[in-house]
């Protein structure tokens, strides 16, 4: 019984602490709109993409001759010792091995492309983000969404959305 009553008191204190407390402003942006509008990032992903096309040219060369050689193994194998077999089997692999390494040294995880974008598009993205957390203090809104992300949003009535403050405020519109 006083279990019962308990939980019906915090449930009731709940309800009135909540309607109590006035409701947060929404905003949104669309974090896709305004990077485009930046000339600075156009500039950082047009240099990212010609990195990643030029290291792919790399690699597919690279694997190419890895496939040349070993298509030459295959047709000459049956003219081969043991000993020769083996020798060149170890050299298709080692070639390998080494454009799967330097695949892995350009595109993996923690790769060089990686490090590049944080170097080059990092520094806008933080000012982007600091002129929308600006933006949203500055309209007195509690929360901002981005549009262009993961975060579905069905409806958005054109006049929360922030997108072209935050890029008045970094000086890109007027």
């Amino acid at each position: 019984m006083t279990k019962k009553f308990l939980v019906v008191a915090l449930l009731l204190i709940s309800f009135f602490y909540a309607s109590s407390q006035p409701a947060a402003k929404f905003g949104y942006v669309d974090t896709d709109y305004i990077l485009s509008e930046i000339p600075e990032y156009k500039a950082a992903q047009s240099e990212l993409d010609k990195t990643s096309v030029m290291w792919q040219k790399e690699i597919d060369t690279r694997y190419a001759e890895v496939d040349k050689l070993y298509k030459a193994y295959q047709a000459d194998a049956i003219l081969l010792t043991e000993e020769m077999k083996k020798k060149r089997e170890n050299e298709i692999i080692n070639r390998e091995k080494e454009v799967k390494d330097l695949q892995k040294q350009r595109f993996g995880v923690e790769g060089e492309l990686f490090k590049k974008r944080q170097e080059l598009v990092k520094p806008i993205q933080d000012k982007v983000y600091n002129a929308i957390k600006a933006v949203a203090e500055k309209s007195g809104l509690g929360f901002v969404m981005d549009k262009s992300g993961q975060v579905a949003i069905l409806y958005a009535n054109s006049k929360y959305d922030k997108s072209d403050d935050v890029l008045v405020y970094l000086g890109y519109k007027k």
